[in-house]
């Protein structure tokens, strides 16, 4: 509900008051009538100080939902292309450990065409059951026709929480659901767990990264996260999957759509460092680009791909798509070394689950090395080329 003026108590002498009271300009008193705007914070000064009467306050009734209703976890198998995503994988561990604390059933659910392996695929990671939407019209990605299927889904199993990976996909399709559900969805989470009344805490980085915010939703089912890959680990496979699969009907109106699919174009294959075992992470230490010629023959020797911090996209000097970081990607290889970062929490939150992390920056407080689990302080052009010759004679003694 809000704020209400009682217009009746209002004169020039109670209107004026109130606008002069007001300590974010949000009330004005014009022609007899007092107005409260958009700036307004509910702070309330209005009411508990002002003249009496002239505003008052009323909570908003808010209906409980019954919790009691909603039950399972759920992930969705990104299976775009017919191939499910590695991170959805990684979400069925993270969510039969959610599922355990509330004693509920793990669900994962599967839109597509020709789904057979997929399912099979899915049992074996543990999941309790498989729900299936198989149909011709649903061989390629649209937004609407995959959209209708997840809102029966949920109108039907009611799942009390579940989780989506931050791929295309993911991130296209979650929201436009969430909204349907009038629930809320948080995206990019880092963290995961999970109350007794089944309440799902939802945890990420906030206000660039400064804090780490926990975000609720205890009166909305279902709970709505997405989740970058790389984040958890996939579980060990079952030798002896005890799930089931769940077939579910396709209605012919459910594949109308305004998107036409003329052609699907595949992009040419590239190099994706959340898949990489070895990285080598480029900073503001580097100071030119052509001295990514000794970075480049450090990369080689180790087998390693090449990524940066943000600001080395910021300047130029390397593609968006090989940043590390919350407006990069989450990577875990079993090494990264690190040339020049200074290890703000906007990059390390991108690769401090990694295997191991060394360090080389020529400033002793860095906050990277807070991280690392090997750190050398120094110069990195005196460093690397050191690096490289040490390398070199290990490799041919």
């Amino acid at each position: 509900m809000g704020l209400i003026v009682n217009q009746n108590l209002i004169n020039e002498e109670t209107g004026k008051a109130l606008e002069e009271l007001c300590p974010f300009g949000a009330i004005s008193y014009v022609n007899g009538k007092l107005d409260i705007s958009s700036a307004c914070r509910l702070c309330r000064m209005c009411v508990n100080k002002g003249p009496a009467g002239c505003v008052s306050y009323e909570e908003e009734k808010i209906e409980q939902i019954d919790k009691s209703k909603y039950r399972g976890v759920c992930v969705y198998a990104d299976s775009d292309h017919g191939k499910i995503h590695k991170v959805s994988f990684e979400l069925i561990g993270k969510a039969i450990e959610l599922a355990k604390v509330i004693s509920h059933p793990v669900y994962a659910l599967l839109i597509g065409y020709h789904t057979k392996e997929n399912v099979e695929e899915l049992l074996r990671y543990g999941v309790d059951k498989v729900f299936v939407y198989d149909h011709e019209k649903l061989k390629d990605f649209d937004i609407e026709k995959y959209a209708n299927c997840f809102a029966d889904f949920i109108e039907n199993e009611k799942p009390s929480s579940i989780l989506v990976g931050a791929t295309n996909v993911g991130r296209c399709l979650a929201p436009r659901v969430a909204a349907r559900f009038h629930t809320g969805l948080t995206a990019d989470c880092t963290r995961l767990e999970m109350k007794e009344n089944t309440d799902l805490v939802q945890i990420r980085p906030a206000f660039g990264g400064n804090i780490m915010a926990q975000i609720i939703t205890p009166n909305s089912r279902p709970q709505f996260c997405t989740v970058r890959y790389k984040i958890f680990n996939a579980p060990k496979k079952v030798s002896d999957p005890k799930g089931t699969a769940v077939m579910k009907p396709v209605k012919e109106e459910w594949l109308n759509s305004h998107v036409e699919i003329k052609e699907i174009v595949e992009k040419p294959e590239e190099t994706d460092i959340s898949e990489a075992d070895v990285i080598i992470a480029v900073g503001r230490g580097l100071k030119s680009k052509n001295d990514m010629a000794m970075v480049k023959e450090l990369a080689s020797l180790l087998k390693a791909n090449i990524a940066c911090s943000r600001p080395m996209v910021e300047n130029g000097m390397f593609d968006a798509r090989h940043q590390i970081g919350l407006s990069g990607k989450t990577v875990k290889p079993k090494l990264i070394i690190t040339l020049g970062i200074s290890g703000a929490i906007q990059f390390t939150s991108g690769m401090k689950s990694s295997d191991c992390i060394v360090a080389i920056n020529s400033d002793p407080d860095a906050q990277i090395f807070n991280v690392a689990h090997y750190g050398i302080i120094g110069d990195m052009y005196e460093i690397i080329p050191e690096l490289i010759e040490r390398i070199k004679v290990d490799r041919y003694v």
